[in-house]
């Protein structure tokens, strides 16, 4: 069942929480928005994203793995309970795992996840995310999480 936009819902998927967001016209709508459906899931994921100091394990670009076709609200896992165990794929989380066995948990991550989380995840790892969903700044996410301290995580 295609989900309604302007739903309140406060479990839409990171993705339709981002494309929200960039949508929105003012820079008020933005940070009410952001905080309004405000998780660590999603803090998480920005903090991927804008700082510099979080570094990728994985190789960057575009990852070789098969879309989850799974209409949204189905068959598959969510970013909102997934994120705990993105620090695997970044500096200072688990250096130690192997490579092949890191990427080969990112690839598993993401055919687990609905395709639009599964892109936003993969644009969040290089930090690309305004690729996708356009006018979202490091200065709105700050203003609207003023808790977010950036730097210092690698």
């Amino acid at each position: 069942m295609p989900r309604n936009m302007d739903n309140s819902n406060p479990r839409l998927l990171l993705s339709e929480i981002l494309r929200k967001v960039s949508n929105a016209k003012t820079k008020k709508e933005k940070i009410d928005l952001l905080r309004k459906h405000n998780s660590t899931a999603l803090r998480q994921m920005l903090i991927i994203n804008y700082d510099d100091s979080v570094v990728s394990m994985l190789p960057e670009g575009d990852v070789p793995y098969t879309p989850n076709d799974a209409p949204v609200g189905t068959d598959h896992s969510r970013l909102e309970s997934e994120y705990r165990g993105l620090y695997r794929f970044f500096k200072g989380g688990q250096d130690k795992l192997p490579s092949l066995k890191r990427e080969s948990m990112f690839v598993q991550l993401l055919e687990g996840l609905a395709a639009e989380e599964a892109e936003l995840l993969v644009l969040a790892k290089d930090g690309r995310i305004n690729e996708k969903y356009k006018r979202i700044t490091k200065a709105v996410i700050s203003e609207a999480f003023p808790s977010i301290e950036w730097g210092g995580r690698s």
